[in-house]
């Protein structure tokens, strides 16, 4: 029996952060808090894609995840993608079609507020940016930068790309040559988003792509471009991506005309859809394009008691659209974890268990991620803009996304634990 919980401060309010914090405060034995460094717990950025596999987990975390994401979150069904050549002589051939997968599409701030919803609004805490953590023998030290500080027995990092937590699991002995290694880097690519009401999509981009419910993405030479519906149908995301040959270090670009003109391949220009997209991308106040980062390599997810999750652990870039599913994932393997663990002093095991497990298959996913930008922008020197070796690349680079068995995903995971307890 437990005499007293497992005290938990989970850094960063984003999705993995709330996905986390509805995983743990589950758990009997465990206390956790959640710490935002913003004023508030909001999400930027537009839409957000969940596979069937994702909501899965999900819903093993939250049961009927999915009936709440559709009343909650503005969800609706991604359904069928479609991917078709947009520029060059092939412009408007079919690469394939994919069947729906079951999965749901919405907005990122809906979605968090969905997911914060949930937990009891005392477990949340805005403005507490995070200045210093330090690891002693019996727990884990942070301080804040408003002067305050709390001591628990682990600390999970939610804490995005740029992690504050990451630092400390990497870092050792000050060698900053680690971060540098294993910091975020650029992908090779970037993107302008513009969210647009259903009608106006409809009035540029043209009622054909409206008569099937289903995303549209086009590959073509030196970019792609696609739209879908989100937020109960009334909206259109369109995204234009860009290859990326010069890195602006705040990582954003003033978009143009003369922009898109100059990185976009001329034939765009002549295709189906080039033209009407990049007038979408325009009608915007003050369009702003961004570039597209990864962690390339992390050699461990956990130091001590400290373990990071979702962006903070693996960003990856957005081309396989897999990204909120991996945090899902996360939380969910994590979850079960630390349930199976009735001591503080059994949490560094649990982490190294997660590290084990969760590693391998979230680097798979950032490296065929970032192959897949590399395909649908014509950069695969091999295959270039044509559909049929297109798709039968496509086969082989986003089949291994949702073969996983989330069961026996978990099970390795109990079984890692327990071989490293018996040590």
């Amino acid at each position: 029996m437990m005499t007293s919980p497992i005290r938990i401060a989970v850094i960063g309010g984003g999705l993995a952060g709330a996905i986390v914090a509805n995983a743990l405060r589950k758990i009997p034995h465990v206390d956790v808090q959640v710490y935002e460094s913003a004023p508030e717990f909001s999400e930027r950025g537009l839409g957000i894609g969940l596979s069937k596999l994702a909501l899965q987990a999900l819903e093993e975390i939250i049961p009927s995840g999915a009936n709440l994401l559709r009343t909650d979150a503005g969800a609706v069904d991604i359904g069928a993608s479609r991917i078709a050549i947009g520029s060059g002589p092939k412009a408007g051939e079919l690469v394939c079609d994919i069947p729906g997968d079951e999965g749901l599409a919405m907005t990122r701030g809906p979605l968090l507020k969905a997911l914060l919803s949930r937990v009891p609004s005392g477990i949340l805490h805005a403005a507490k940016k995070l200045a210093s953590i330090e690891q002693t023998g019996s727990g884990v030290n942070i301080a804040f930068e408003d002067g305050t500080a709390a001591t628990f027995d682990a600390v999970v990092g939610a804490d995005g790309i740029f992690s504050t937590v990451r630092k400390h699991v990497l870092l050792r002995d000050d060698d900053v040559s680690a971060e540098e290694q294993h910091g975020a880097s650029p992908v090779g690519g970037w993107e302008c988003r513009n969210l647009v009401p259903v009608a106006k999509a409809k009035a540029v981009l043209g009622e054909a792509s409206f008569e099937v419910d289903r995303e549209y993405c086009w590959a073509g030479e030196g970019g792609f471009m696609m739209h879908a519906l989100v937020e109960d149908g009334t909206m259109v995301q369109c995204i234009v991506a860009c290859v990326e040959t010069d890195f602006p270090p705040d990582r954003k670009r003033i978009v143009t005309r003369e922009v898109l003109e100059e990185v976009l391949a001329p034939s765009w220009f002549d295709g189906p859809i080039g033209k009407q997209m990049v007038e979408i991308m325009l009608d915007q106040e003050n369009p702003i394009g961004y570039s597209i980062w990864e962690h390339k390599t992390t050699p461990t997810y956990s130091h001590g008691r400290v373990c990071l999750i979702g962006d903070a652990a693996h960003t990856t870039s957005p081309y396989q659209g897999a990204g909120g599913g991996l945090a899902i994932e996360d939380a969910f393997v994590l979850g079960n974890l630390l349930s199976s663990i009735s001591s503080a002093g059994e949490l560094e095991a649990a982490f190294k268990a997660f590290d084990a497990v969760r590693r391998p298959r979230c680097q798979a996913v950032i490296d065929t991620s970032r192959a897949s930008g590399q395909l649908l922008s014509g950069q695969n020197p091999e295959v270039g803009v044509d559909a049929d070796k297109m798709a039968k690349e496509m086969d082989v680079l986003f089949g291994h996304i949702d073969a996983l068995d989330l069961q026996a995903h978990k099970q390795a995971a109990l079984d890692e634990l327990r071989k490293l307890l018996a040590h």
